[in-house]
């Protein structure tokens, strides 16, 4: 390693064997004694100046070895050294040892970062290859913990007193919907649910999927309604509510099995009161409804079934539905279902289980069928001694209301006498020639 200068023996020549200061001779004989120590920089006497211009340029000298030439300050002032430095020498620290620095640090806090994130969401369920999905709040309250005035709350109430009826002959199956208004396992259907010929075997099937085995105590096909008793007693029966209490706009739910679909519940609202409906096969029994019209979804298989007000309370029997299909297979629902008005059907069913069958109300006369011009229905005849006649009515007479309910046809008038129990007392207005009256009719039971 070279200083960066080169020492030669006065005269010019450099002694033989000789190596340049600082470095290992290849051989030293041993007659050659050392030159003597002296300081970088300082010039041997009786020699010219040690520096040459080639100094950089010398073969000898390591290129990587730090030079410097230190000048002697001036006689005349004391000026600062100046220092040259090799370009190639080492250089300490600077921006990018600071930039580096920083990048390790940042790998670090990353690093750190990570480990502590992984390790909060192991704990929390998350990782060890498994994804844990939503919240851990809360879970929501079942449906039986609704509050019991909610929908939800009131169809878990009713639903255990609704059962699936499904009546089996020789002639082929049915199946409509019913509910129990007794302990002892009566329940109320619909007659069309029930109706056909030969031997048949009844059994009503409850929420929870039991089967229980039934029998035909009585039905009024006229009135559409019937009665089955269950084998089975110690349930609980559905509580009756006030179809005359009830007004368009009220909210209420279907239940039932449409089209086997057992334990449906739907909602919708009371669209009409007393809406008057003539239905049946042909060939079979007419059947007149003074029918509470809802929008809640029915279907076939809903029939029988209870339309219930948001207490829980049933004001009705689903009993029928308007359809723009041409057959009743291809029936569905489009909003309009009728229900036979609970005060109505409990008169009927109560009749059924106490006598076998049920009475059926009149008026006491008889009236032509379709629209009459303008708006009544036209008495033809007036039964003697009947109730018409002992209110003072007369043939010819045009009834065009019942208790405030306009009548246009000849089955208003039918359906809403129906509706009423036998001994109902009612306000008649009529019209006889170009005089309007009312009379006071007390309904009466049929002969039959």
């Amino acid at each position: 390693m070279t200083d960066g200068w080169n020492w030669q023996q006065p005269g010019g020549g450099r002694p033989s064997g000789q190596q340049v200061p600082g470095t290992m001779p290849s051989t030293m004989p041993s007659n050659v004694t050392p030159p003597a120590p002296f300081s970088p920089g300082q010039a041997r006497p009786g020699q010219p100046s040690p520096w040459w211009s080639d100094a950089l340029g010398d073969p000898w000298r390591d290129p990587h070895a730090p030079a410097a030439v230190v000048l002697q300050p001036t006689a005349t002032g004391a000026a600062e050294p100046e220092r040259v430095v090799d370009p190639d020498a080492p250089r300490p620290p600077g921006n990018r040892s600071v930039l580096l620095v920083a990048v390790v640090s940042a790998l670090l806090a990353g690093l750190l970062g990570g480990s502590l994130g992984y390790a909060f969401a192991a704990r929390s369920g998350i990782g060890g290859g498994r994804t844990a999905l939503g919240g851990n709040g809360a879970s929501p309250p079942a449906a039986a913990n609704r509050p019991p005035d909610s929908l939800a709350g009131v169809a878990a109430r009713l639903l255990p007193s609704v059962v699936t009826v499904r009546v089996a002959s020789s002639t082929g199956s049915s199946l409509g919907s019913g509910f129990v208004v007794s302990a002892d396992g009566y329940v109320i259907t619909n007659d069309h649910v029930v109706e056909g010929g030969g031997a048949q075997t009844f059994t009503a099937v409850f929420s929870d999927g039991n089967a229980v085995s039934a029998k035909l105590v009585g039905q009024d096909p006229e009135s559409d309604i019937a009665v089955i008793k269950l084998a089975k007693d110690g349930l609980t029966p559905i509580q009756f509510g006030d179809s005359d209490a009830i007004a368009v706009g009220d909210p209420v739910l279907a239940i039932g099995s449409p089209l086997a679909l057992a334990n449906t519940v739907t909602s919708g609202i009371v669209s009409a009161v007393d809406r008057t409906i003539q239905a049946g096969d042909p060939g079979g029994p007419v059947r007149y409804y003074a029918a509470i019209q809802t929008d809640a979804a029915v279907n076939q298989g809903n029939s029988g079934g209870p339309l219930v007000d948001a207490g829980g309370r049933v004001i009705g029997v689903n009993a029928v539905i308007k359809s723009l299909a041409a057959d009743e297979q291809s029936a569905g629902n489009i909003g309009l279902a009728f229900a036979i008005p609970i005060n109505q059907a409990k008169r009927v069913a109560q009749d059924i289980i106490d006598t076998g069958k049920a009475r059926r109300t009149v008026i006491g006369a008889k009236v032509t069928s379709g629209r009459t011009t303008g708006t009544g229905v036209r008495l033809d005849s007036v039964e003697p001694g009947g109730p018409a006649e002992s209110a003072g009515l007369r043939a010819g007479d045009v009834v065009t209301r019942i208790d405030r309910h306009p009548l246009e046809e000849a089955i208003d008038l039918i359906a809403l006498v129906r509706k009423y129990a036998p001994g109902a007392v009612v306000t008649v207005e009529f019209r006889r020639g170009s005089e309007t009256q009312t009379a006071s009719v007390t309904l009466a039971a049929d002969a039959q």
